[in-house]
């Protein structure tokens, strides 16, 4: 995948890092909610601790990249991507980081201004200073659509889950300039243990790390 379309693509699951020129056109589909598919979807996800997969990144342009994802609620996550692709991304103590292995070059921003921050809260409550645009189920699969209250500049956040038994299999992120990134979990483990230090990127130690590999 070309640097450039990989960082463009990365940045969009920050949106954030990209300016906000146009907002997001959402469908307002607030009567034809499902309800109890949310209820669902909110038990699911306060109900997950740890997770690991494969993830395979693709940016709207067909740009595509692939490595291995870490999820360790409530607070943390990383994004490791395959060589050539020299990207790191990792969420902890309240701050989303994407460092650059080769130019050891890292950017950080708070992850509560993130649409992957709505994940790593404590407590995940799918209402108040969060709000679905849409529930739609298809092939097995339940997709439920929401951004922060307020916020719709920040992004979209598209969760698709397997129904049967309920698992996260992929999310897509649309920024605030149109731009789809989707990222698809497989060789989906739960319920593992996931060291700390793996997620410490305050600790000097931890870049120093990175930067030798």
């Amino acid at each position: 995948m070309n640097r450039r379309l990989l960082l463009t693509a990365t940045a969009g699951l920050l949106a954030p890092l990209v300016a906000p020129l146009v907002a997001p056109r959402l469908a307002s589909a607030q009567g034809n909610l499902d309800r109890a598919a949310i209820a669902r979807v909110e038990a699911y996800l306060n109900g997950l601790r740890t997770l690991r997969a494969r993830f395979l990144q693709v940016a709207q342009n067909g740009a595509s990249a692939q490595g291995t994802a870490l999820i360790s609620r409530p607070g943390r996550m990383r994004f490791d991507y395959d060589p050539p692709e020299p990207l790191l991304l990792v969420a902890s103590g309240g701050q989303v980081l994407m460092y650059d292995r080769e130019l050891r070059q890292p950017t950080a921003v708070p992850a509560s201004s993130t649409p992957l921050g709505m994940l790593l809260r404590p407590e995940i409550r799918l209402a108040g200073d969060i709000t679905v645009t849409a529930t739609e189920r298809s092939g097995g699969f339940l997709r439920v659509s929401l951004h922060r209250t307020g916020a719709r500049a920040e992004g979209l956040l598209t969760l698709a889950l397997a129904e049967q038994p309920m698992e996260l299999r992929q999310w897509t992120v649309l920024d605030a300039q149109g731009r789809e990134t989707r990222v698809t979990l497989y060789e989906v483990q739960t319920g593992m243990t996931l060291e700390n230090r793996l997620f410490d990127f305050n600790d000097p130690r931890f870049l120093e790390g990175e930067a030798r590999r």
